[in-house]
């Protein structure tokens, strides 16, 4: 089965001039890892400024997915989720397999609130406390370990 499957493609590749690859996937993760434009963060403590990468989620698809099925994350690195515009926002951990603190950002850029150390595959909601601008997800332990609270300041 799996060499006439292989065959159909390599003559349809053949014909139409097209390469086409299989993607392997696990049960219920996407087909497709996602190839998010990842950019440079700063958020400015009481203690200095802490530089960041962070992948930007736009899109509803980009954001509906964002972390999920990812096994790690640099230190360092993050997600986040630009809002316009500013809304209420709640996230769970389902099919999210990294703890992660999750940072709500008002629309002038401060952090408003911090949900700590959330709990990967939780099904629990994590809410924001006010309409936000953003919404930043870094590794468990980043806000604690550098600092981060609520009124610090973030640009991207």
């Amino acid at each position: 089965m799996i060499r006439s499957i292989r065959a159909a493609l390599l003559a349809l590749a053949l014909v139409t001039g097209t390469v086409v690859a299989p993607v392997a996937a696990r049960a219920g993760e996407p087909t497709a890892a996602q190839h998010l434009k990842a950019i440079p963060l700063t958020i400015h403590t009481a203690h200095g400024a802490q530089k960041y990468m962070v992948e930007v989620a736009t899109t509803p698809s980009q954001q509906e997915i964002g972390l999920m099925f990812r096994h790690s994350m640099p230190a360092k690195h993050g997600m986040i989720f630009p809002m316009d515009p500013p809304r209420m926002a709640t996230f769970w951990m389902k099919n999210t397999f990294i703890s992660l603190d999750l940072l709500f950002l008002r629309p002038d850029g401060t952090i408003s609130s911090i949900a700590a150390r959330v709990p990967p595959r939780s099904l629990d909601i994590v809410p924001s406390t006010e309409p936000v601008g953003a919404v930043l997800e870094l590794n468990a332990g980043t806000a604690a370990r550098d600092g981060l609270k609520p009124g610090d300041k973030v640009s991207w």
